[in-house]
């Protein structure tokens, strides 16, 4: 299999996650978004939508994270991602997707451009919208998670919703947000980074790599 990735990338972040959590090595083709490469006719032709991370299966090519991460679990079964029981997984989903559809699209690295450059936004309100749809959707997330004993988001062993809650906490670090005010989220964190799987999918592991 390969990964067309960048190391900066929340969605990437997610697939190199899980990826590692079922043991599975990929070839790494970068895509460095900062150079625009994402825009290029040869990305387009593999990708039409533009957007990393993309996985060449073998058997065809996948994008968006969570499609390739439900693949991911389909394919190699264990360990799993999601818990036992239809509740249950419905709940680690709604958790992944509080993250995946209700933050991180409006906080992108197109939608940061596209305030920049096309609405003219100067940095500083950039920076207030960035933070004022991270702390709406983590205000919940935080409410959602509080006074569970559990040691990740949805049990004792990392699955689906950790995978997009890590990415989603080093990009809100990455862009000064406070999260004092979300030691739950910030203890699940602190949970998965101990364990090497979430540990060599970190974007400074990864640039280190290069």
């Amino acid at each position: 299999m390969k990964l067309y990735d960048y190391p900066y990338s929340s969605a990437a972040y997610r697939v190199r996650i899980a990826l590692n959590l079922k043991g599975q090595t990929v070839e790494a083709v970068p895509v460095d978004l900062r150079e625009g490469r994402q825009c290029s006719a040869d990305y387009h032709a593999l990708n039409p939508t533009g957007l990393v991370p993309s996985l060449d299966t073998g058997e065809g090519l996948l994008g968006q994270s969570l499609a390739i991460i439900e693949y991911l679990d389909e394919r190699f079964p264990e360990p799993p991602l999601l818990p036992a029981g239809a509740f249950a997984r419905a709940r680690a989903r709604s958790l992944a997707l509080q993250v995946a559809c209700d933050i991180h699209p409006l906080n992108n690295l197109r939608v940061r451009q596209y305030l920049e450059r096309e609405l003219g936004v100067s940095e500083e309100q950039k920076l207030a919208w960035y933070h004022h749809w991270l702390r709406l959707g983590l205000d919940a997330l935080e409410r959602q998670l509080a006074g569970s004993g559990s040691l990740f988001c949805c049990g004792d062993t990392p699955g689906l919703a950790d995978i997009c809650l890590v990415p989603q906490l080093y990009n809100a670090r990455r862009f000064g947000l406070d999260l004092a005010p979300y030691p739950r989220l910030v203890a699940i964190d602190t949970a998965c980074q101990r364990l090497e799987a979430f540990a060599n999918a970190h974007p400074d592991h990864r640039r280190s790599d290069e």
